[in-house]
């Protein structure tokens, strides 16, 4: 049964963690994104990016050039000195022009738009609405191909006709998580019968450079990088010249803004509040790794939290029963916060495993393995309680509690005294009575036999059909031990000669008993079958060869030499010389005086 309970609770564990990462409730995906999001911010790398810049149409710019909107005159004349005198590899503008501007600056943007490296922005809306959200006409699309994963939308903000022919557009539209926070992106978009890139993977096309995208309808940006290790550029720096060239030149660059007063912000891992922009080039970032072979981890990464499920469950079955209730508690937490670890060097992998469906495992562990295995360690000391209340008397028993039954059962050698008592012509008594009396009269004299055992503090050995088997010395020192043998001894044939006062049957009850003292194997004896707890020793065959002895003695009970030089309070008188059957030993034998 204890072996069942423990594979139940293994299987529970495992069957919990496996429904909770299948089904992935809410309140679990907020609690493990809120753990991914720290260790994204606590392994977010500061080395500056060099492989793009954002140009910030900032609060500086917006002073120094005047309020938004630009007209499209400024606007290209940003794009054309990044393209031109600072050479950048290509622009990407993470701004909607859903309205036309003055014919001369809508032609020197159209005319860059379609023959130079830059990037335009609309917006697809992925909520149902009626009507639709429908500004400007969308471009840059391609024919749905419906065996690509892509993300339906119902409704735009697009640029006006003229830019909407431009052969670079990107969607810069997100969904954000039920919590507010924007860590996906959809790389595709399908509206209608056509489907759209997202904004960074646009921009890398358009370059020539672009990588093979996930194949996920949303997919996780990285945020390898902390926002502050992308360089920035303010516009009006650009505007005037005054912007670094290296910090442009052979880059791509995104053109967005940071201005509160533009309203482009968005909650990301890294920031409760962050540009658009900035998430733009955290996608570019990423995709750029891909691009590099620096892709999330391989598909058999997916195994190893299997493997570690596994082989915690496993290392947690091999505890449960060998270690305390405490130990395993420890281990459970040992192998929670291990599982974080592996989870958070994971996540720098772009490796989504789920944090909390494992720790839920070991909190289910925690609260049912950990309390069963005290609960049936408990069960076990009651039994062991039970057990050893046969054979010792409850004053004993109860100094073996004090001392935590430590070494208690442990085999060892001990001086002991030994007592055998046996009824004498116990077959002949018996066969002259009826199965229930023979039964009752049985019950009766071990009854006489053991309560002064017990009543002296001895331990209870076994019982021998009609006689018994007691020593004193273990499991607890008893440095009077031989006293409270023979004084055990007394009030067995007291108590024998009141049974005899009580029977109706004129049949008298003789009881033989032999003590002698010495030393012998003590302890929790047998095999793996069966055990019990006994004493092994030359005294103990000497206290049987007394007892027999008794039978031919002026005396019930017969006493060793042994036995008689340990005695402090009773008095013996002389029985003898007896010869040991069996043995050329001859000893002096006594019987208690009176």
């Amino acid at each position: 049964m204890t072996q069942a309970l423990r594979l139940a609770w293994l299987l529970l564990a495992a069957a919990l963690t496996l429904l909770l990462a299948w089904r992935a409730p809410a309140a679990l995906v907020r609690f493990d994104e809120g753990l991914r999001d720290a260790v994204l911010r606590a392994l977010a790398s500061q080395t500056v990016e060099t492989r793009l810049t954002i140009v910030d149409i900032d609060e500086d710019s917006l002073r120094q050039v005047g309020p938004w909107p630009w007209p499209r005159e400024r606007l290209a004349d940003v794009i054309e000195l990044l393209l031109g005198p600072y050479a950048a590899r290509a622009v990407g503008l993470d701004v909607v022009l859903p309205e036309a501007g003055s014919p001369a600056g809508e032609q020197r943007l159209a005319a860059l738009a379609r023959h130079a490296p830059l990037t335009l922005a609309q917006v697809f809306d992925y909520v149902p609405r009626e009507p639709p959200l429908q500004v400007g006409v969308p471009g840059g699309g391609q024919p749905a191909q419906t065996r690509l994963p892509a993300l339906r939308a119902y409704g735009f903000v697009a640029n006006h006709a003229a830019l909407a022919e431009a052969p670079c557009i990107g969607n810069v539209g997100f969904v954000p998580d039920d919590d507010g926070v924007l860590r996906r992106l959809p790389l595709r978009t399908r509206y209608g019968e056509r489907d759209y890139l997202h904004f960074a993977a646009a921009l890398l096309a358009c370059a020539g450079q672009a990588p093979p995208l996930p194949q996920t309808m949303l997919w996780r940006i990285p945020f390898r990088r902390a926002l502050t290790a992308y360089p920035v550029v303010s516009a009006g720096e650009v505007l005037t010249r005054r912007a670094p060239p290296e910090l442009l030149a052979g880059r791509y660059v995104l053109v967005g803004s940071s201005s509160l007063g533009l309203g482009d912000r968005v909650s990301t891992p890294l920031a409760p509040l962050a540009s658009g922009v900035a998430v733009h080039a955290a996608a570019l970032a990423g995709l750029l790794d891909l691009a590099a072979g620096q892709g999330p981890a391989g598909p058999y990464f997916a195994l190893l939290p299997l493997l570690w499920l596994g082989s915690s469950l496993a290392l947690v079955g091999w505890a449960l029963g060998r270690w305390p209730a405490w130990g395993n508690a420890l281990l459970l937490l040992g192998l929670a916060f291990g599982w974080l670890a592996l989870a958070a060097w994971g996540t720098k992998l772009q490796a989504e495993w789920p944090f909390g469906a494992p720790l839920a495992g070991y909190v289910a562990l925690l609260a049912t393995a950990v309390p069963g295995e005290w609960w049936l360690a408990q069960r076990r000391a009651r039994r062991l309680v039970a057990t050893f209340s046969h054979y010792v008397a409850p004053a004993v028993l109860e100094q073996i509690l004090r001392q935590n039954l430590l070494h208690s059962l442990a085999p060892a050698r001990r001086e002991v005294t030994v007592l055998i008592a046996d009824m004498e012509g116990y077959t002949r008594t018996v066969s002259a009575l009826a199965l229930e009396e023979a039964a009752q009269l049985t019950r009766d004299f071990l009854d006489c036999l053991t309560r002064p055992v017990l009543a002296h503090g001895g331990t209870l050995d076994k019982y021998s059909g009609d006689g018994l088997v007691a020593f004193w010395g273990a499991p607890l020192d008893c440095p009077d031990q031989a006293d409270r043998a023979v004084g055990a001894a007394l009030d067995i044939c007291a108590a024998v000669a009141a049974l005899n006062r009580r029977r109706s049957t004129p049949a008298r009850l003789r009881v033989r008993i032999g003590i002698e003292s010495g030393w012998a194997l003590v302890g929790d004896l047998g095999t793996p079958f069966r055990s019990t707890y006994t004493a092994v020793g030359d005294c103990i065959n000497f206290a049987a060869r007394l007892e027999a002895a008794a039978r031919e003695l002026a005396s019930d009970v017969v006493i060793g030499p042994n036995a008689r030089s340990k005695l402090r309070e009773h008095p013996t008188r002389p029985l003898g010389r007896l010869a040991l059957r069996g043995t050329p030993t001859v000893i002096e034998v006594y019987g208690p005086l009176g």
